[in-house]
C-alpha cells in the first residue's frame, strides 16, 4: 500500500445546507484507490504514514478515537501538525496525554473532525455563499467559522484562534484530511 497521498483520486464528495450555513454531509461512499487490490489508507493510517502527525495520532490513541477514525466514516478531519502542536503552551500536550485528562484530550480532538467527506472546494462555496464567512459544526457539537484569506482557508475556533489550512483535500478510504497550522481549542 502506498505512502504517497498524491497517487489518490481526487474524490469530491459532499452536501452543504442550504440555509443555514452549518455543514451537514450525509453518510456517502467514497472511490476506491486506483488499484483495486490496495484500498486507500483510512484517516488515522494515512496520519502515520505523513511524519508530521505524531502527535496528534499519539494524541488519537490515547483518546482511545484510532478505531472511530478507521471506521467507514466518512470523516473530515482538521488534522494540525507536530509544529501545530508544538506551538501550544509549554507542557499542554504532555498534560492531555495524561490518562486524567482524556476527556478532555477527546473532547478537543472530536473538535478537529466533521461528519461527512467535505472537500476545500465545498467550504469554498460555502464560505462565498453566506457571505465570506461559514459555519462548521464539528463532532463535538461546537463550531468552528471558515473564512478565505486571499487564496487561504482560515479556521476560528472558539476561543478566537485563526489556523491555516496549509494542504487540503488529503483523499483517505473514509474521508478527508486537511493539514493545519494550529490546533482548535474548543469553548
Amino acid at each position: 500500500m502506498s505512502k504517497n497521498f498524491k497517487t489518490f483520486r481526487t474524490v469530491i464528495l459532499a452536501a452543504v445546507a442550504a440555509t443555514t450555513g452549518i455543514i451537514a454531509v450525509g453518510a456517502t461512499p467514497l472511490a476506491a484507490h486506483e488499484h483495486k487490490e490496495a484500498a486507500a489508507p483510512n484517516i488515522v493510517e494515512t496520519a502515520q504514514s505523513t511524519g508530521v502527525h505524531n502527535t496528534l495520532v499519539a494524541a488519537v490513541t490515547a483518546a482511545d478515537l484510532a478505531s472511530t477514525l478507521s471506521n467507514p466514516g466518512p470523516f473530515t478531519v482538521f488534522a494540525p501538525t507536530d509544529t501545530a502542536f508544538a506551538k501550544l503552551p509549554e507542557g499542554t500536550v504532555s498534560t492531555l496525554l495524561r490518562p486524567e485528562n482524556k476527556g478532555t484530550l477527546t473532547n478537543v480532538l472530536v473538535y478537529h473532525a466533521v461528519s461527512g467527506s467535505v472537500t476545500s472546494a465545498d467550504l469554498i462555496k460555502l464560505i462565498n455563499k453566506h457571505g465570506g464567512e461559514a459555519t462548521i459544526e464539528t463532532l463535538a457539537g461546537q463550531n468552528l467559522t471558515a473564512r478565505l484569506s486571499g487564496d487561504n482557508i482560515i479556521i476560528t475556533d472558539a476561543k478566537g484562534r485563526a489556523t491555516a489550512v496549509t494542504t487540503a483535500d488529503v483523499q483517505t478510504s473514509n474521508g478527508v484530511i486537511h493539514v493545519t497550522d494550529g490546533v482548535f481549542l474548543p469553548a
